[in-house]
């Protein structure tokens, strides 16, 4: 991490952050190219980069004008169009978070779960990568590659980054729940959303103070995490649903995945109190200094 490229005060703006896009783009190339990856691995690595990726677009969308709607737009789609698996896996994760903690049926009925969602996973999986997948992705690179190369980000100072930043975190912070048990699925997964944005921003000053930046980022993605876990058990709860493949389970399933997804709201609620405990006016500021002092 701390050789990844990054805002320092011995470097200028603008040009630490283009090393930092064109960073993301070289992993995620990496991540689809190389022979070592499984097109699953590929696939979700990728996908990876790119939540990397629209987080430093949105930190720069008021500096690239026009473009960054194409370069937004070309990496959301891309990330949706490799997603026909992500629904099942996460289906899966609920199951296995579910099993340790006394899921109340037998071995035989969860191995026969696990099967039939496997086998949506797999079906989503198949040619997630196929040839014309692979040209299009190429292809969206390449023209990310062009656009960084025409930034217009010389006149950057960080200032004007503290303010994104913290803007981002505003945005994070009014997601949060007033009731958190009343929040819906909806809400939770929008949250999430924004904590993700909000972590990969940050990872930007990470070597502004070092010990501070790392405990933050590490809260920001236990928190995300959590809010994640509760996803996957609603993506398995709708599994459950008349005419889904786990319906014949609902009744056992069911209370096992509310009384879980109140734990998990539970602990989120604890971190988001931590995370977000400062103002954004303070959280802003905060950010300046670290820079001065840096």
């Amino acid at each position: 991490m701390s050789n990844k490229p990054a805002l320092r005060p011995d470097l200028a703006v603008g040009e630490a952050l283009c090393a930092v896009a064109r960073d993301i783009l070289s992993d995620a190339r990496t991540a689809i190219e190389s022979p070592d990856n499984s097109d699953a691995v590929a696939v979700h690595h990728f996908r990876r980069e790119m939540k990397r990726w629209r987080a430093l677009l949105r930190l720069l969308d008021p500096f690239l004008g026009e473009e960054s709607n194409g370069l937004h737009t070309a990496s959301r789609d891309l990330a949706r169009d490799l997603g026909g698996a992500r629904d099942p896996q996460s289906a899966l994760e609920a199951l296995d978070d579910l099993k340790k903690h006394d899921l109340p049926l037998p071995e035989r009925s969860i191995k026969t779960m696990h099967k039939r969602i496997d086998a949506l996973r797999a079906a989503g999986e198949m040619n997630a990568l196929a040839t014309d997948m692979r040209l299009r992705i190429a292809e969206a690179l390449a023209n990310a590659d062009v656009a960084v190369n025409r930034w217009p980000l010389d006149a950057l100072k960080f200032p004007d980054i503290a303010k994104r930043l913290a803007l981002s975190y505003r945005d994070a912070r009014r997601a949060v729940p007033e009731r958190w048990f009343r929040a819906s699925p909806e809400e939770l997964h929008e949250l999430r959303k924004l904590v993700v944005i909000h972590r990969y921003q940050m990872q930007i000053v990470q070597p502004l103070w070092k010990r501070f930046t790392k405990m933050w980022i590490a809260e920001a993605q236990r928190l995300r995490e959590r809010l994640g876990q509760h996803q996957d058990l609603e993506v398995l709860r709708v599994l459950t649903e008349p005419n889904q493949p786990l319906a014949s389970w609902h009744a056992k399933l069911d209370p096992a995945i509310a009384a879980r997804k109140r734990r998990h709201v539970d602990a989120a609620k604890r971190l988001a109190t931590r995370v977000f405990v400062d103002k954004p006016g303070a959280f802003r500021r905060r950010l300046v200094v670290m820079w001065k002092t840096g």
